[in-house]
């Protein structure tokens, strides 16, 4: 299967979702563009369109395209060659009007000496070219102050859930897709503003046979920086170590989650040599994470991205790589979704100890809890199961996490009402019971008076006490 990103990337603007106000701004300004305009910047949250807009612009307006993406090097002598190609105002591509389009992506993230003098290029050709020329930016005021002089700045917003979803229906009808109910909603709220990010997650987590479970959504946050299955498709086919390392940085994965998604996926695109190289530098990449967390200094995080990174990059073989391949999350993440309500309780059941005994959550969950579970489980007799229960305040589903029922049964049931019978009686008795230490006014009549000889203990009874 082709890329669904790039097989329902928009042809033309009226295919445009979503930003309505700043594609007709776009299309305004393409109409009235003359070699005395300034240039265009499209700004906005990743994946919401902008680069797609810019395509679909040049194909409404019959114009050639020249891109230059963060992937290539971006120094002057690049965009000054650049400048002389977009000069040359001949088609080569089929374009009617003999324009050409000058894009240039994300370009508020010009690096330092590896695109050394290239905001400035930038700038020079911006103001002297006879092309129109379209800026991307994430972050448009990270962008250099004499860029920003020279542009006209439209904004993209994020698009909505609500706007998200009809296109995802729109796919799953043409891919025969058969979603579960829900998924796609799921899909459409975790990717709020995302529309990228949300066509690969359904591309990721459709099976084989066309269906779409919403138990395989990975829920959690995903990087706005830079799609994480982008990153890993140009890792693991064409980027050198130096520019792999330079793309991670852009990925916002902290090392030992990135270290994860690449020990997932590494084995679909890489063979054998190429695996036991890569799985070497992962290795290596764990051994700095395990020393980070030892020591809590985070500085070596850098070590381990950079092993990792530039590692499996190196470790690839000359020969290219095509096609496309179905990335997907770390499977134990799901794994970790799965148990996370037993977890929960486990943690539940641990702070009460804590609590009642005085000790920390951590003895109780690792000294105590095993052995009130063994106990519970292979006792007989109820009876224990209904103190423990009292005298650790339990509830019904942390009573079943501790039995080990996994559910609210009848006899579960009975266990919580009798702890909380035996409870309150407990706390009835020691409410009423005469205090060990009267109060001084209570004891006054006592103070200066002698026992009766009747009230002498026996020699017995002191016995009893020794």
């Amino acid at each position: 299967m082709a890329s669904l990103t790039e097989k329902y990337r928009p042809k033309t603007l009226d295919a445009v979702r979503g930003n309505d106000k700043a594609i007709s701004t776009f299309l305004e300004w393409a109409s009235r563009w003359n070699p005395q305009s300034p240039a265009v910047v499209l700004h906005g949250s990743p994946g919401i369109g902008k680069t797609s807009a810019a395509h679909a612009l040049a194909s409404d307006m019959g114009w050639d395209v020249i891109e230059l993406n963060a992937s290539d090097q971006r120094t002057a002598k690049i965009i000054n060659r650049i400048a002389r190609n977009a000069a040359n105002t001949g088609t080569i591509s089929g374009g009617s009007s003999g324009q050409k389009l000058v894009i240039l992506d994300e370009a508020d993230n010009l690096h330092g000496t590896y695109d050394r003098g290239g905001a400035a290029a930038l700038t020079k050709l911006i103001k002297e070219s006879s092309q129109p020329i379209v800026l991307i930016a994430n972050d448009y005021y990270n962008m250099s102050r004499g860029l920003r002089n020279v542009c006209e700045a439209i904004r993209f917003n994020d698009i909505s859930s609500r706007s998200i979803l009809p296109i995802l229906h729109d796919i799953c009808r043409s891919e025969t897709i058969s979603p579960e109910t829900g998924a796609l909603e799921l899909i459409a709220e975790k990717n709020s503003g995302d529309l990228r990010g949300a066509i690969n997650d359904l591309q990721a987590t459709v099976s084989t046979d066309g269906s779409l479970a919403q138990k395989n959504i990975v829920t959690s946050s995903r990087n706005r920086e830079e799609n994480i299955f982008d990153f890993l498709n140009n890792l693991f086919k064409n980027l050198e170590p130096r520019d792999a390392l330079i793309s991670s940085y852009d990925v916002n994965e902290t090392p030992d989650n990135l270290l994860s998604w690449i020990d997932e996926n590494v084995p679909k695109d890489f063979d054998s040599s190429e695996l036991s190289r890569a799985y070497a530098h992962l290795s290596r990449a764990e051994t700095w994470l395990t020393r980070t967390r030892t020591t809590q200094n985070y500085s070596y995080w850098r070590y381990a991205r950079d092993i990792m990174v530039a590692g499996v990059a190196a470790s690839r073989n000359p020969s290219p790589k095509g096609g496309w391949t179905r990335y997907g999350p770390p499977r134990y993440w799901q794994r970790l979704g799965a148990s996370r309500g037993s977890r929960d309780l486990r943690d539940t059941v641990a702070k009460s100890i804590s609590k009642m005994s005085g000790i920390s959550v951590g003895t109780s969950r690792i000294e105590i809890m095993p052995l009130l579970k063994t106990m519970v489980q292979n006792c007989k007799n109820r009876l224990l199961t209904i103190h423990v229960a009292a005298a650790y305040e339990l509830e019904l589903d942390t009573i079943s996490y501790l039995t080990g029922s996994g559910k609210t049964t009848k006899k579960v049931k009975e266990i919580l009402d009798e702890a909380t019978t035996l409870r309150d009686s407990e706390n009835h008795v020691e409410n009423s019971s005469p205090d060990v230490f009267p109060s001084p006014q209570d004891s006054s009549h006592i103070e200066n008076s002698e026992p009766s000889p009747d009230e002498q203990p026996s020699q017995s009874d002191l016995s009893n006490f020794l």
